[in-house]
């Protein structure tokens, strides 16, 4: 007895074949190599419910694959089923042939889209509030103290030594740009005299020097390497919110795993599962990954499986780690007389790793694999491009453009200057000498 699930058992697409030709898969290669060791014959059947078996608290009544075999229509079954207590309870289980656990299927997040004001991203809206108050502060901290220091008073007219006239060049417009010039990196023409101002001035070079530096080097990093929004990282960020919902397979072990745990945060996940409308319970492993794939929807489904599904597709990912440890057996009916040879056999087929090639067989090599190297993505910067600054441009522009407005009424209502006057005799006369 078995049930069809890629790529442990699938019944092949040619209509002519009949008998256990029909069916290929990891499982019918596992079957044919224990029925080699022990030495019987075997007919394969598909389970008519297509239910591996779960025990209805209403009814009292199992379904699936552990019905069958409670009442002995079938003598084993191979298949993807996990082994645990409900089962071992009515069921024999050989020795575990695949550990496995519970995993998080989600869909890769996307990238993070380029926004307006991008280039603001690698100092948060916190640092950059401070940026402007130190500025602010700064700058007039700077008119203050200069208005206050008698060195940055100087004669506007040096060739008048008398002159009752003094100014002061940090004026309030004047301040602001020094401090702007010198945060920018490309100076002023301003230049402290006295030693109080020079302090300010050499307090916020050291300051602009840090920020900069900071800001610069995560730039690169904001810019170069690839940004992913991932909303839940693991199984606690999965049941504290409830935007994205959450399933598992009908009438399978992950389900019953919810169903009878006693930890606090699977009970709250449970509770979510059941009283979720529609239904997040999915019939197939199939069903659940499309789920997944159309967005805003986490599959709790068995490791084995996940990894399957996110080999063959790149826009699969796993999120956090497994929520479990058990394993998948070949099941029996009590006293089965079958049980301890088959687990002998399991035993051999590990330790001469017939199994792990059986593994490579149907999950690796495969033609369907998907093409990725996650590591490579991950370790290496990627070329920037026009998306990676687009949200420099139109800041560009727009100064551009307010640039050439400013611009326009010198060039529009300024007076051409005037004609240079005729030389002088008096520089005539000195030329000639």
């Amino acid at each position: 007895m078995t049930r069809e699930e890629r790529p442990y058992v699938m019944v092949k697409e040619d209509k002519n074949l009949t008998g256990n030709a029909r069916f290929e898969g990891f499982c019918i290669d596992l079957l044919k190599w224990i029925a080699g060791q022990v030495g019987f014959q075997y007919a394969i059947k598909l389970v008519p419910d297509h239910m591996y078996g779960v025990y209805d608290t209403k009814t009292e009544e199992w379904n699936g694959i552990v019905r069958e075999l409670m009442e002995k229509r079938a003598d084993l079954a191979v298949a993807s089923m996990t082994i645990n207590y409900a089962r071992e309870s009515v069921i024999d289980f050989t020795k575990p042939f695949m550990n496995l656990g519970i995993g998080i299927l989600f869909k890769v997040p996307s990238g993070q889209p380029t926004r307006l004001f991008s280039f603001m991203n690698p100092l948060a809206i916190e640092i950059w509030l401070y940026v402007l108050a130190a500025y602010m502060l700064v700058s007039f901290t700077l008119f203050v103290m200069a208005r206050f220091s008698p060195y940055e008073w100087n004669n506007p007219h040096p060739c008048l030594a008398e002159s009752d006239v003094v100014e002061n060049q940090f004026s309030v417009s004047n301040s602001f740009w020094f401090i702007t010039g010198t945060f920018l990196r490309q100076g002023s023409g301003l230049n402290p005299k006295a030693t109080s101002t020079r302090i300010v001035g050499g307090i916020w070079w050291f300051f602009t020097l840090i920020i900069i530096s900071s800001y610069t080097a995560n730039l690169a990093a904001f810019l170069t390497v690839e940004r992913m929004i991932t909303p839940i990282e693991n199984v606690a960020d999965l049941a504290e919110q409830t935007d994205i919902p959450y399933g598992t397979l009908e009438g399978g072990s992950t389900k019953t795993f919810f169903r009878d745990s006693k930890i606090g945060i699977y009970q709250k996940m449970w509770s979510f599962m059941e009283s979720k409308t529609p239904t997040v319970f999915v019939q197939t492993y199939e069903e659940g990954i499309k789920r997944v794939l159309e967005g805003d929807f986490a599959f709790l489904m068995e490791s084995t499986m996940l990894d399957y599904a996110v080999q063959r597709d790149c826009n699969l990912t796993q999120i956090g780690g497994l929520l479990d440890s058990k394993g998948y057996g070949i099941a029996t009916p009590k006293g089965s007389p079958w049980r301890d040879k088959i687990s002998l056999a399991i035993l051999e087929l590990q330790e001469k790793g017939v199994i792990q090639i059986l593994y490579d067989k149907w999950w690796k090599n495969t033609g369907d694999v998907c093409n990725r190297d996650d590591k490579n993505k991950e370790s290496k910067a990627n070329a920037l491009g026009v998306e990676n600054i687009g949200g420099d441009h139109p800041e560009n522009i727009l100064w551009r453009f307010d640039c050439d407005l400013a611009g326009e009424p010198d060039v529009v209502i300024s007076p051409p200057p005037p004609p240079p006057p005729p030389p002088s005799a008096t520089v005539s006369r000195t030329t000639t000498l």
